[in-house]
């Protein structure tokens, strides 16, 4: 018995010293999880401005066809300028602060919507090569953001799962680290659009 006394000590220094080293795997692993989060935030917005970039571009070649409506161009413009101006810090990724950034991104892609329907009344337009390029481009654009989205739910699914579980939640409470928020589907998308011919 005494012989265990002596080593006490020494056994809880020990205990000690495997939870410090727990607790800093566990914060450097949250670190690295909520960076990559921070990384593919980073490429949502990087498809969302080379969709935004190619616009002008898009704007300027519509316009050269001078019976095209002036307010379809216009409101483009408008929406543009609103998605452009709507920007997310990455350490508040709040599902609050993605949804208003995915509203002024809907506006932009309504518009955009829009713009390439009203351009089928005008076969000179569909004709024009720069105009296809740009469609092709803004179509790619579209599927890119898609699949950058689609990396940054999974991204926020392996950091919020890993922040849950156990001993980590009890950690990430006192170094600030909170759940991020997915990008969802808007509402009414589950129903398919109705097509009129």
């Amino acid at each position: 018995m005494t012989d265990i006394r002596k080593y006490l000590p020494l056994i809880l220094l020990g205990l000690v010293a495997v939870l410090v080293f727990s607790m800093c795997g566990s914060y450097n692993t949250t670190v690295k999880k909520d960076e990559g989060v921070k990384a593919a935030w980073s490429q949502v917005e990087n498809q969302y401005q080379r969709r935004s970039d190619l616009i002008p571009n898009l704007v300027n070649t519509v316009k050269g066809y001078a019976n095209f409506e002036q307010q379809t161009l216009e409101a483009v413009v408008s929406a543009r300028a609103s998605a452009t101006q709507m920007k997310i810090d990455p350490n508040n990724l709040t599902p609050e602060a993605i949804q208003r950034f995915e509203q002024a991104q809907q506006g932009l892609s309504g518009a955009l919507g829009r713009l390439l329907m009203v351009t089928e009344n005008y076969p000179d337009l569909k004709a024009n090569q720069n105009f296809l390029d740009l469609q092709k481009q803004l179509e790619g654009t579209e599927n890119r953001i898609t699949v950058e989205r689609k990396n940054f739910n999974e991204s926020v699914q392996d950091y919020n799962s890993y922040i849950r579980r156990f001993p980590t939640n009890l950690l990430v409470g006192v170094f600030g680290f909170s759940p991020k928020g997915y990008f969802q589907a808007q509402p009414g998308s589950e129903k398919a659009p109705e097509v009129k011919f």
